[in-house]
């Protein structure tokens, strides 16, 4: 039901207000507009100093100040009655729930390319390639290669050859399970952090703390000629480029031989120094041996070469390096190559492109020979391409993250387009490694998702049809870097998994959005995606989407741990972030 309107501005108005609303405190008034609460047809700051007045114990009100309907005056009908007179919102719960209803009747919702029971790929919305983990105060954070849709002239999609990658993804959770979308870092070429480059490949991220201060450090692969690292005081950003140059390039000493100077990975040893891998590629005739690995200490900056790289003799080496210690021993996993294990000999033979492993005492080696821990993700999915991976330990337990092509083979589009997958990693009582099988269920959640948090609306398990950008507004939790949900239309969706309500359940919810648009609504909804409908937010129009207002409405009681989904209706809007109270 549509209100008149009346903004009041100004201190002498506003005490004016409060003198005449002192004499009206005791009125009960019987006008059945909600919120009028002196019955003069408006809502306005009269309406509003009532109600206050109200809630501190003064005097008696009309039964019209409970705008939500719940059955109660309180604090949250003060809340309501504030918004709808600074023009945050244009009705009061309930009042138009029935409406809103009907703009989701007979929807299509978007196409989600993962089924609602999994876990992998992680995201949906965009293609992450060569993921590295990286663990920071009980969060993991995963850079990967962003593949970006390659088209002709004509705008068809073409199959990834790679040349067009510049940028890389950042991603975390706390739960492996929900992962909030950090956006792109902007790495090389003329608006990057490091435009001496013209690619960035294949990230590896490490922080070592320096001068009493934690310092994040991103090497990235040029192309396959060299490596560059960019530095930041965050695990997010903002990064920049520290020396202006490669690292690594075609000019370092010891790296004749290696025809591919790219996927690095680094290690810092218990006491302090730090050490880079990076190589590739099979010299003709070598495919048993190929002698294309290198490892090189780094200096106590980790921005410089403190030695010269040493050859790492991996059987049937390829690419994607990476190294963990572990109690005292230091794992060396890698893909291993094509090459026919029958022409090209030699004592140890992983299948080929899968990951397989050494180990030493020491970061430089010598290195065992050890097994195989995961197939060609072709074994497991029945799509082939490169494999490459990272292992990390979180919470008591090691999981491997690694890439397919399973979303680009869902949508439809020509090969090369990878996405990241997370898997559990076990170890045997003598410390070898466990194949690990490849799944699209992917893991367990760790822990579950607290509602009652700000939680950035880019925090998603499942999405459809919705993209994300960078805002201008920082963001609650990690600092300048904000992004937000965008580009969504009717029937778009994100969803997010083992949500703990607990046993009491939240009253209200709150968005904070902008919008240039009217007509936007976001439903939310509870255990899957068909499930019942617990509220109903209007998005006001803000009139730029770099002004953000938050909203709060109330919504029906929920308990226990349950998946939550957002759908859209509308377009033209940000979603920025929400919580429960």
């Amino acid at each position: 039901m549509k209100r008149k309107v009346l903004l009041v501005l100004g201190f002498t108005t506003f005490f004016t207000l409060i003198f005449f609303s002192t004499l009206q405190a005791n009125t009960i008034t019987t006008n059945e507009i909600p919120g009028d609460l002196n019955g003069d047809g408006f809502v306005n700051t009269s309406d509003y100093v009532l109600l206050r007045r109200y809630l501190l114990g003064i005097g008696n009100i009309s039964s019209n100040a409970d705008v939500n309907a719940d059955g109660a005056i309180n604090s949250m009908d003060y809340v309501y009655v504030r918004q709808y007179i600074l023009g945050i919102i244009d009705s009061f719960p309930g009042e138009d729930d029935e409406d809103l209803a009907k703009l989701f009747e007979g929807i299509q919702l978007a196409t989600s390319y993962k089924d609602f029971n999994n876990h992998n790929p992680i995201m949906t919305h965009r293609f992450g390639a060569d993921p590295y983990a990286l663990v920071y105060e009980d969060r993991v954070y995963v850079y990967s290669t962003h593949d970006i849709i390659h088209r002709d002239s004509n705008g068809m999609i073409m199959e990834n050859d790679y040349s067009q990658i510049r940028t890389l993804n950042r991603l975390s959770s706390e739960d492996l399970v929900n992962w909030t979308d950090h956006g792109v870092i902007e790495v090389a070429g003329p608006s990057g952090k490091a435009q001496w480059a013209d690619k960035s490949w294949a990230p590896a991220a490490i922080y070592k703390n320096i001068d009493g201060k934690d310092r994040f450090f991103i090497y990235f692969a040029n192309n396959a000629n060299g490596v560059g690292v960019l530095t930041g005081d965050n695990p997010v950003g903002p990064f920049t480029d520290p020396i202006g140059r490669p690292l690594v390039s075609r000019w370092t000493p010891n790296i004749e031989g290696v025809p591919w100077l790219f996927d690095p990975a680094v290690i810092i040893d218990d006491n302090g120094t730090g050490y880079l891998y990076f190589g590739g590629g099979v010299p003709e005739g070598k495919e048993a041996m190929p002698g294309s690995a290198r490892v090189v200490k780094l200096s106590e900056d980790m921005i410089s070469l403190a030695g010269i790289p040493e050859v790492v003799e991996a059987p049937y080496f390829f690419e994607a390096a990476f190294v963990n210690k572990i109690g005292d021993t230091y794992y060396y996993s890698y893909c291993s190559n094509w090459a026919d294990r029958n022409s090209a000999g030699g004592q140890h033979k992983p299948s080929p492109a899968s990951i397989a492993y050494m180990t030493s005492k020491n970061p430089m080696g010598p290195w065992e020979y050890r097994g195989e821990i995961f197939e060609n993700p072709g074994y497991f999915f029945g799509v082939w391409g490169n494999n490459h991976h990272s292992i990390i330990e979180f919470k008591g337990k090691w999981y491997l993250f690694y890439h397919t092509e399973i979303l680009r083979q869902q949508m439809g589009i020509p090969n090369g387009y990878r996405c990241t997958h997370i898997d559990e990693l076990e170890f045997n009582e003598d410390g070898t490694i466990k194949p690990v099988i490849g799944t699209r269920k992917g893991i367990e959640q760790v822990g579950s998702l607290n509602p009652y948090q700000i939680n950035e609306a880019e925090t998603m398990a499942w999405s459809g049809g919705i993209s994300t950008r960078r805002t201008n507004e920082p963001s609650y939790k990690f600092g300048p870097i904000n992004m937000v949900v965008s580009d969504m239309s009717t029937g778009s969706f994100i969803g997010l998994a083992g949500v703990d309500f607990g046993l009491n359940g939240p009253d209200t919810f709150t968005a904070k959005v902008a919008s240039v648009t009217e007509g936007n609504v976001i439903k939310i909804v509870v255990g899957n995606i068909n499930g019942e409908a617990i509220g109903y937010l209007k998005v006001p129009n803000t009139g730029s989407l770099d002004r953000f207002e938050e909203v709060t409405i109330r919504v029906k009681n929920v308990t226990g741990k349950k998946d939550l989904f957002f759908i859209f209706a509308g377009d033209g809007f940000y979603f920025d972030a929400w919580r429960f109270e």
